[in-house]
């Protein structure tokens, strides 16, 4: 094989890892976006701008910039904010929690940090 083939293979695995990690929390995203009426009261405010606006600036993050970093739109960007979003609910949310309950957050946290620092790929819609 040429070398020309092993370089694509760092590309596809930035776009399995945008695929994977933007999916899975768009299935966290999409049932708040349904429920947000139901649940827009009772949602955390872990940055003391109210409940319906944490749970506003989440859905954000877990369906808007989760599709973006799916696509590729605003890679770094999109995986910037869900990596912050997903540090409050490690260390504020769940932060007296046992590292059971928390660990999802930390290793989607750092699934994002790490496609921050690389970005999105070369088989992305918008670096």
């Amino acid at each position: 094989m040429s070398s020309v083939t092993f370089r694509k293979y760092p590309d596809f695995g930035l776009l399995l890892l945008r695929l994977i990690f933007g999916g899975a929390m768009l299935s966290h995203g999409l049932p708040k976006l349904m429920a947000f009426s139901n649940i827009s009261q009772g949602f955390p405010d872990p940055l003391g701008v109210g409940s319906p606006v944490s749970l506003s600036l989440t859905i954000f993050a877990e369906v808007i910039c989760a599709l973006g970093l799916m696509l590729g739109v605003f890679g770094r960007a999109s995986a910037m904010i869900l990596f912050f979003t997903m540090a409050v609910a490690f260390l504020v949310v769940h932060g007296a929690d046992p590292f059971a309950q928390k660990e999802l957050a930390f290793l989607y946290g750092f699934a994002y940090l790490g496609l921050a620092l690389t970005g999105p790929g070369r088989w992305a819609l918008k670096k």
